[in-house]
């Protein structure tokens, strides 16, 4: 959510920027702006709306070599232009774009800026008056940006002009992404190196309570005290081809596409040529000393962490706890003697996840990091992190990185059993039946128009649904029911099929659309076809998504059989699809559905 981008020392920023702003689109926003300087010569542009409306607003007159940009996601007030960044001092002297969340604004308001006449409704707002205050009582500019960071209190990323300085941006972070960007004769500021990736593939890491002075010829870290700080710069593995849409409508749909690349990518990564686990020794003796296994986590990586559950207990013979990212930040539950902490995100930015990270990392437990971006702030700060390697996700329904969760913590299982002996590991021959996973992957995505038309039958017009399982089926229903409502708008939930009887039954009336999932054993099969019986005599539309093997007649889409560790990665294949096309058909923005953010950097 929110994006910031900046450039000082090239002339073409205006198109460096806006360039920008469109690759952060995947993070979420509702507004988005400009300012661009060249000597005195500035304009600020803001629009509502998409990135193409700001677009439309920027005339040839829109020119300089220094600009910051920002994607805004409301948070404090309503999506209006005067709320949208980037916002300015009383004077108008310096502009401002922030990510994150002030959480002392009222009380800077109330004691530094009585009488200050503000547009808005934004804590940003109330933090570039407070430089500019400042400024006013005759501080220097940088002064007067540290004194306004010792009281701001929250997470930010900050992006400052002087409009009577602009070979200048002053840049500052705590909790919230924030990157520089190495550029020949200019350098930039961005949240995502993807902003940048156009322009440069040389990156620096900012850290919390740090400060940047950030010229076209230079990039002076310090912290707040104005100690000088040595940082190496590093080179993001991110190729521009993989981040544009190529032929695909969609996002979402290129990315489920690419599931069966992402599962050959980590069986190279993760296994040597003769199938033998290539993970890094000291995770694998990490784990191997917990005496239980903490998998923290929001959202869809919460339900990755559910579809790995059984597999990591059976073959690390360590009990398995799931965890509410953003619960436990504040309502941290009592421990086991010896917490081993895994931390599943897709951008490794989670703003919920990385308040654990730290509680963590003040207690001494040792943690894993599962994420899709190198150099992201939860790798930075983990003990370890394990890449996912499946490449830029940017819709907002997370669909590969998924499926690369389940996976890459399955060569974990596999490295920690095998460590200790368990025969059960050695005969897992996990590069084999990934493998195997990859092929049924393929055969479902050779299915794609029966499923939409399955699709339009059963979802068309409906405004709930439910999805029913058992075991890692009903784990599946979680991530299927969470993927359809979050980009379809249909209010679905995901329920353990055993408690329909308890309490959800009475949701069910002529016409419900239910999907049933089966896997496993034969046994659980037959009971969740005994509850698919009981809502399909209660009026309820049943589609069933069944592994081969346990197919009967009359079943609606029928997965390849794979290993039982591995087959919530077959079974979440067609539901991604379902609320593909369930989305695409009911005309919605299928990879930024309102309200949402890719990437939450806030708590």
């Amino acid at each position: 959510m929110c994006g910031i981008v900046g450039v000082v020392g090239n002339r073409n920023a205006t198109d460096i920027l806006m360039q920008g702003l469109e690759k952060l689109e995947y993070r979420g926003y509702d507004s988005a702006g400009i300012y661009v300087a060249n000597g005195d010569n500035s304009s600020l542009v803001k629009s509502v709306g998409r990135i193409a409306d700001l677009r439309a607003k920027i005339g040839i007159d829109v020119s300089g070599s220094t600009g910051i940009g920002h994607t805004r996601w409301a948070t404090h007030g309503q999506a209006t232009e005067d709320n949208a960044h980037p916002h300015t001092s009383a004077t108008g002297r310096f502009v401002l774009v922030h990510n994150g969340v002030i959480e002392n604004y009222l009380q800077i308001k109330e004691e530094y800026l009585a009488g200050h006449d503000l547009k808005g409704q934004t804590d940003t707002e109330i933090a570039v008056h407070l430089i500019g205050q400042f400024v006013e009582d005759s501080l220097s500019v940088l002064e007067a940006f540290k004194k306004a960071l010792s009281i701001i209190e929250g997470s930010y990323a900050f992006a400052l002009v002087d409009s009577e300085d602009t070979d200048t941006i002053y840049v500052a972070k705590n909790k919230s992404p924030l990157l520089i960007g190495l550029g020949d004769g200019y350098n930039m500021v961005c949240s995502d190196a993807m902003a940048m990736i156009r322009e440069t593939s040389e990156f620096m890491e900012i850290h919390d309570k740090e400060l940047v002075i950030l010229t076209k010829d230079a990039a002076t870290v310090t912290d707040y005290d104005g100690n000088e700080i040595e940082r190496d710069s590093y080179t993001a593995e991110l190729d521009l081809s993989d981040i544009g849409k190529g032929t695909y409508p969609f996002y979402m749909l290129k990315e489920i596409d690419e599931q069966p690349t992402v599962m050959r990518k980590l069986i190279s990564t993760y296994a040597d040529s003769e199938g033998n686990m290539n993970i890094d020794p000291a995770i694998v003796k990490s784990v191997q000393d917990a005496d239980r296994i903490y998998i923290l986590a929001a959202g869809t990586s919460y339900n990755a962490g559910f579809a790995s559950k059984a597999m990591l207990e059976k073959l690390t013979d360590t009990p398995v706890e799931l965890g509410v990212a953003s619960e436990w930040g504040y309502n941290m539950p009592l421990l086991s003697k010896k917490p081993m902490f895994i931390l599943l995100s897709q951008s490794g930015e989670t703003a919920d996840s990385r308040q654990v990270l730290v509680k963590a990392n003040e207690m001494g437990i040792p943690s894993l990091t599962v994420t899709n971006v190198p150099g992201s702030t939860l790798s930075r700060e983990a003990t370890y992190t394990m890449l996912l390697h499946a490449g830029p996700e940017i819709a907002v329904a997370s669909t590969k990185a998924y499926t690369a969760q389940v996976a890459a913590l399955a060569f974990l299982a596999k490295a920690v059993g095998e460590a200790n002996g368990k025969a059960e590991a050695a005969e897992f021959d996990l590069v084999h039946e990934l493998s195997i996973v990859a092929q049924s992957i393929e055969a479902t995505l050779s299915e794609k128009d029966m499923i939409a038309d399955k699709v339009e039958k059963l979802l068309s017009t409906t405004r709930n649904a439910f999805y029913i399982g058992r075991g890692n089926d009903y784990y599946v229903a979680m991530e299927a029911s969470l993927k359809l409502k979050e980009i379809s708008y249909i209010q679905c939930e995901g329920f353990a099929a055993g408690e329909l009887k308890h309490g959800t039954i009475s949701l069910i009336e002529d016409g419900t659309p239910v999907i049933g999932l089966i896997s496993s054993s034969e046994l659980v099969a037959a009971h969740t076809r005994g509850n698919i019986q009981e809502v399909a005599a209660r009026g309820a539309n049943v589609l069933t998504v069944v592994e081969e093997g346990l197919e009967r007649e009359g079943d609606d889409i029928v997965v390849n059989k794979v290993h039982p560790f591995l087959a919530t990665i077959g079974m979440v294949i067609s539901t991604q699809l379902i609320a593909y096309y369930a989305s695409l058909q009911r005309g919605l923005d299928v990879d930024k559905p309102r309200n949402l953010a890719k990437a939450v950097t806030v708590e």
